[in-house]
């Protein structure tokens, strides 16, 4: 039997004793734990992978529905290759009239374009 076959096994016969002993350790390490949790999720949120949850987690927040079957990896790699506003042709960067907005329709919420912040503002 390898390794990861016992350890499975063990974690069965002893689930109850391993989710106990887990229990009392988060209990006597509450706040070293909540420390700890709070810098991970600086650095998290500073991360490739921590802004792009973040936005997908703010597109679905306002209703935004994909034209890709509910593919969101596909439109952000649009929204992250897409370098000029799809309506005025502007360079879009991180100025609060030039950045980039997720352009969607509000009654159905399906994705149109990638927009600069001016044109988006315009649309509605």
């Amino acid at each position: 039997m390898d390794k990861k076959e016992y350890n499975k096994q063990y974690y069965q016969k002893n689930k109850e004793k391993i989710l106990q002993q887990k229990k009392e350790y988060d209990k006597k390490n509450k706040e070293k734990r909540k420390e700890y949790m709070k810098e991970y999720n600086k650095e998290y949120k500073k991360s490739d992978n921590g802004l792009k949850s973040n936005r997908i987690c703010n597109w679905r927040q306002y209703g935004v529905l994909d034209n890709f079957n509910d593919n969101y990896e596909t439109l952000y790699k649009i929204y992250l290759s897409t370098k000029f506003c799809d309506i005025c042709n502007c360079e879009l960067n991180t100025n609060t009239k030039t950045r980039k907005c997720l352009d969607h329709c509000h009654k159905s919420g399906y994705f149109r374009n990638i927009v600069c912040h001016c044109c988006n503002s315009k649309i509605r």
